[in-house]
């Protein structure tokens, strides 16, 4: 079954870190690709960078105010709920405030 981790980070958790403590965290967020169930991911620019689309209404900037930013997603292939809770328990961002939300992917026919 595939599942979406959508990564949701805690603004201002790195702040204070070194360069060498970021790195070490960016090799942690690459390091998910060693595992073959993660098929794909994407780190998303800052949510300053962000258009909303609403109701034809176009914004510039997040639309919803809440506490964590949507920061990121890995795809991934696993055999059921807890080994994808497995995969999702690895990524950093829970470790600092943030959080993953696993949600299944709704497979469609073609």
């Amino acid at each position: 079954m595939r599942y979406a981790l959508l990564i949701y980070e805690n603004p201002g958790a790195h702040d204070g870190r070194s360069d060498e403590e970021r790195a070490a965290i960016t090799r942690e967020y690459m390091g998910m690709y060693d595992d073959t169930r993660v098929k794909s991911g994407a780190h998303l620019k800052p949510v300053d960078t962000a258009t909303v689309v609403s109701n034809d209404l176009v914004t510039d900037g997040p639309f919803a105010d809440t506490k964590e930013i949507f920061g990121g997603f890995y795809l991934i292939d696993a055999e059921d709920l807890d080994a994808a809770l497995e995969i999702a328990k690895r990524i950093p961002a829970q470790r600092f405030g943030g959080a993953i939300e696993v949600r299944p992917i709704v497979e469609h026919e073609r």
